[in-house]
């Protein structure tokens, strides 16, 4: 089992959303985030050069965290799906990260691993 972390758009959560249901995940966690990446959160398609010794502010903007368990054979199928109807092709997309995840366990059954899910 792997953790997708994806980091997006608000715009985009309800496209995601969908994507998830059609992988039939069974599940998903869903916070309101703010953040920026290697542009400071600048907003503008022109991002200027900073001069050396000189203060950036960071402004931060608001994001998505979508937060998945899913089995190993669907993180490909989910992130080619969202990396083609996600992206825009503009700075600010954001970014999708997965981690192993040793095992499950649901509280109110007790079925662990894939069951779990």
């Amino acid at each position: 089992m792997k953790e997708m972390v994806m980091i997006i758009r608000p715009e985009k959560l309800e496209i995601v959303k969908a994507i998830l249901d059609e992988a039939r995940c069974g599940g998903m966690t869903i916070s309101t985030v703010m953040g920026c990446g290697t542009q400071k959160g600048q907003t503008d398609e022109v991002y200027a050069n900073v001069i050396k010794g000189m203060k950036v502010n960071i402004n931060l903007l608001p994001k998505i965290r979508v937060e998945v368990v899913v089995p190993d054979e669907m993180v490909e199928v989910i992130y080619a799906e969202v990396r083609d109807k996600v992206a825009t092709g503009r700075h600010g997309d954001g970014k999708i990260f997965i981690r192993p995840i040793e095992n499950a366990f649901r509280i109110r059954t007790g079925e662990t691993g894939e069951k779990a899910l």
